[in-house]
């Protein structure tokens, strides 16, 4: 049975499920998962806990198999906890697992942990054990759109909240700027905020006095805010990702990569075939995939070749070629690159904002 995170806890006091698997590569929301499960475990007279982390390519699956069914010393129930870091327990682990699921007490509730799961592992047998013997909980990263709900209902469960109207949207979204990225440093910053100041209102000039930056940037999600139009936020990122050392080549990467999967699908369109056809064979899906839908009537060839030779001058920079019409620093060469990009995907009122910030 699959759930949801945000409805674990209602799951959890209804009643409790043999097996919990928790997956996904957002650490604080997959520890609150989990805590969430050892919480109500404890409540339910589940006294003594055992731990196995599953490390190696020669784990001894047998301790584990022992312990679920080995009666407790201390307990009348127990919590057994399988951990498995890489989220590839291996032939024999995949095999135990099944056997696990097949053969566990009632006096018995686990709880496994495991990183984001790719769709493979997702339909492997042993996966599928664990889903079909409990409930498998899917922890996802909150986006930035998603963000700013996302603290103001974390606020709310602390006694606090911001202002109604533009100033607590203005509150919410610098607060989503400064720990974007980084939920776990989010957190920290919503308990800080917690300590300094009462349950009530929170005015934008207290969050901005105390939270700090401490966003953490993916280059993949610089992808999105780009063909997204969203000319604020990838500058933001564009600094980030410098000071945080990321590789020039990596960031020019991505931005070349979608660059040549518009002219991919623009071409494709252009010679007859429909969009949803040219995006499939562009390989182009997921969140990229409503944003190409969205982007690629507007765009014409003229600009996507322009935009092609751009992404070329910019190789040579980040490769340390210098070039007579563009900036001799490799970053400034990729925030160029990236204004062009957003430039030449945004709308006509968008597109002068952008063109106002190249200029400058």
């Amino acid at each position: 049975m699959q759930i949801r995170a945000d409805a674990l806890p209602q799951q959890l006091a209804k009643n409790l499920r043999p097996i919990y698997t928790v997956f996904g590569d957002e650490p604080l929301l997959a520890q609150e998962a989990a805590d969430a499960v050892r919480a109500a475990a404890r409540a339910q007279g589940y006294g003594e806990r055992k731990v196995f982390t599953v490390a190696g390519a020669y784990f001894d699956w047998a301790p584990v198999l022992g312990a679920a069914q080995a009666m407790s010393l201390f307990a009348e129930r127990q919590l057994i906890e399988i951990r498995i870091p890489s989220g590839k327990p291996g032939k024999e682990g995949s095999e135990a697992l099944q056997r696990y699921c097949e053969r566990l007490p009632e006096d018995v509730l686990t709880l496994v942990t495991l990183p984001k799961l790719d769709r493979t592992q997702l339909n492997s047998a042993w996966f599928l054990a664990l889903d079909g013997a409990g409930a498998t909980v899917k922890v996802e990263p909150v986006e930035r759109r998603g963000l700013p709900q996302w603290i103001a209902q974390r606020l709310v469960a602390q006694g606090q909240r911001v202002p109604e109207g533009e100033e607590g949207q203005r509150a919410l979204s610098f607060f989503a700027d400064r720990v974007e990225g980084n939920l776990l440093a989010a957190h920290q910053e919503l308990q800080k905020l917690a300590l300094l100041h009462p349950q009530g209102e929170l005015s934008l000039a207290q969050i901005e006095a105390a939270v700090l930056n401490v966003a953490r940037y993916d280059v993949f999600k610089l992808s999105e805010a780009v063909l997204g139009g969203q000319v604020g936020r990838v500058l933001r990122m564009l600094d980030g990702l410098e000071a945080e050392g990321e590789a020039a080549v990596l960031v020019h990467w991505s931005l070349a990569e979608d660059i040549r999967a518009l002219k991919r699908v623009r071409d494709a369109v252009d010679g007859g075939k429909p969009l949803p056809m040219a995006l499939r064979e562009a390989r182009v899906w997921g969140p990229k995939e409503r944003l190409f839908e969205r982007i690629v009537p507007g765009l014409n060839s003229a600009d996507l070749t322009r935009l092609v030779a751009a992404a070329q001058v910019c190789d040579g920079l980040v490769k340390g070629l210098r070039h007579p019409d563009w900036p001799s620093d490799a970053w400034a060469g990729l925030r160029r690159l990236a204004l062009m990009l957003v430039e030449a995907t945004a709308g006509r009122g968008q597109r002068a904002h952008t063109l106002a910030l190249q200029a400058g």
